[in-house]
């Protein structure tokens, strides 16, 4: 049995939200976005005045979807408190409606974890591959889906099992952090309860798991929107539209991202890192393609070629 509903959202994009990098088991078809909340295979749409979500199975309560999506939140309230300097503004009109997502924090963790040093459609084939392989079959026949592994069912495995769905050097982190969490060393549930800086100091202590990491499953996960990751792409955002023709070291550079984007600093940081990666990136140039040679046109020109 399936089931229906509308979400209002005033100003909300969705395929800027899901495009963003924050999550990897969305894809576009036909016009609509289908992946997985929780157990819940989902299909969503965009709609001028909010968002249509079809789930494969019944459901009497949405609101796990609308916490997902973040459809409640004022947007133009975090707008107003970024700076309103160029860059800032030019992120904004770009891509107005962009919501940071609140996921599910072991999905989360997880699959940032599997995120080091990879692009990101090689990030959603490595997810993909460990769901398929290892995750719960959800759905209903003939439309199977397969919900994220739980940290449970990742530690009964073996190293062997990870490093057959390509995640190389990041299986032992995966597996290394799947089984502090089963056996409860670390309290995931927990980590909302407690302040910033401790939060992102736990999460630190595993395997895998450096600031970076850290602040993007406290961003996403958990609503910390003072949390700001610095990646390759926000690093070069920063550089390129603060401080421009500038040598400017990683000390100042965080300091600068930690103090300039205000209370909802991990907003601001997903509109930069949006804006660099889709619109700010250059397209390679190419070298334009060789004439054909023309044949000698002249009785000399056919001796010489004639003779070679």
């Amino acid at each position: 049995m399936k089931s229906e509903t509308f979400l209002r959202a005033k100003d909300y994009d969705l395929a800027a939200t899901l495009e963003s990098g924050q999550v990897f088991r969305w894809r576009e078809t036909n016009g609509s976005w289908m992946g997985i909340v929780g157990k819940y295979p989902v299909r969503l749409t965009q709609a001028s005045d909010g968002i249509r979500a079809e789930a494969g199975m019944a459901v009497d309560n949405w609101d796990w979807l609308k916490e997902f999506l973040q459809t409640d939140v004022d947007l133009e309230k975090i707008l107003k408190t970024f700076p309103a300097d160029e860059p800032m503004n030019h992120a904004v009109t770009a891509c107005r409606g962009l919501r940071v997502l609140r996921q599910e924090p072991w999905e989360c963790l997880a699959s940032f974890i599997l995120s080091a040093t990879k692009q990101i459609v090689q990030i959603r084939q490595i997810v993909s591959q460990l769901c398929e392989c290892f995750g719960e079959r959800v759905g209903s026949e003939g439309d199977w889906h397969y919900a994220f592994p739980s940290a449970e069912k990742i530690a009964g495995l073996t190293e062997t099992d990870l490093r057959g769905c390509k995640m190389g050097f990041r299986a032992p982190n995966l597996l290394a952090t799947a089984r502090q969490v089963a056996e409860g060393k670390l309290d995931l549930p927990g980590l909302r309860h407690l302040p910033y800086d401790e939060a992102r100091g736990k999460l630190m202590t595993l395997r895998g798991v450096g600031g970076k990491i850290a602040d993007c499953v406290l961003l996403f996960a958990y609503g910390f929107d003072s949390a700001f990751p610095v990646d390759v792409w926000v690093e070069r955002a920063l550089r390129t539209l603060y401080f421009p023709h500038r040598r400017v070291s990683e000390k100042r550079l965080r300091h600068f991202a930690a103090t300039h984007f205000g209370p909802h600093g991990g907003y601001a940081q997903q509109y930069l890192f949006h804006y660099m990666r889709t619109k700010m990136e250059k397209p390679r140039k190419t070298r334009p393609a060789r004439k054909p040679r023309q044949p000698p046109t002249s009785a000399a020109g056919v001796k010489k070629t004639a003779q070679n």
